[in-house]
């Protein structure tokens, strides 16, 4: 029953309103309107190569064709990594309670390799609601220790280690579209979580995004602005 009531949620919000745009920049103002917290994007992600809990390579390639929720943590952290963790959580659920399932990857990456260990890792998700399924925790390991905290860098913002071990940071819950190019970040915790909801259903759905900004207009596209 809850399976077909968050169904309903997500194809009724995709009915009414953001969904109702027949292009990408349409429901990415919608949302500018509804959620102040939304930012959306067109550039490219920053590439990486990273490990799993169980040491198999994970490279941006290799998620192709998914949509990928992606954010940055770090297991020592004592407040906003497990509140973002359990938000990202929320999501999912909602995700993997729709048709989208299958077509959404949910990807934690920690900036602190060093204590951040397989085992580790491996219990973090469970312990804050991510289903494994669709979930996984990426490391660049303990030999390349600062390697994700410039990837976090990469993607717009800071984790600044303290003197006491700990890392300064802000919370941001980035999307990438099945191409693999950056398209959004949500910011903070307090972002609705209905409105990532729908903005993955619209890039699992390819709604029409238009070209990229440094790709040449295709003869195709041309033709059709002629007409």
């Amino acid at each position: 029953m809850r399976q077909f009531l968050v169904a309903l949620v997500v194809a009724g919000m995709t009915a009414a309103g953001p969904a109702a745009a027949h292009s990408l920049q349409e429901l990415q103002t919608q949302l500018g309107d509804r959620e102040q917290y939304f930012q959306p994007l067109d550039r490219q992600t920053p590439d990486f190569a990273l490990q799993d809990t169980d040491g198999r390579a994970v490279t941006l390639r290799s998620l192709r064709g998914k949509v990928v929720v992606l954010h940055f943590i770090y297991t020592q952290c004592p407040d906003f990594c497990p509140l973002h963790a359990e938000k990202i959580a929320e999501v999912q659920r909602m995700v993997n309670e729709s048709p989208m399932r299958d077509r959404v990857q949910f990807i934690t990456i920690t900036t602190d390799p060093l204590r951040d260990t397989p085992e580790v890792m491996r219990d973090y998700g469970p312990a804050h609601g991510l289903d494994p399924f669709n979930w996984i925790f990426l490391t660049s390991g303990p030999e390349q220790p600062e390697k994700t905290r410039e990837l976090a860098k990469a993607f717009g913002h800071l984790f600044t280690l303290t003197d006491d071990g700990f890392q300064i940071h802000g919370i941001v819950t980035h999307v990438i579209d099945r191409e693999g190019w950056l398209r959004a970040n949500f910011h903070g915790l307090k972002f609705e979580p209905t409105n990532l909801v729908v903005y993955i259903n619209a890039l699992t759905n390819d709604l029409h995004a238009g070209p990229h900004p440094d790709e040449p207009e295709s003869f195709w596209d041309r033709l059709k602005a002629l007409f």
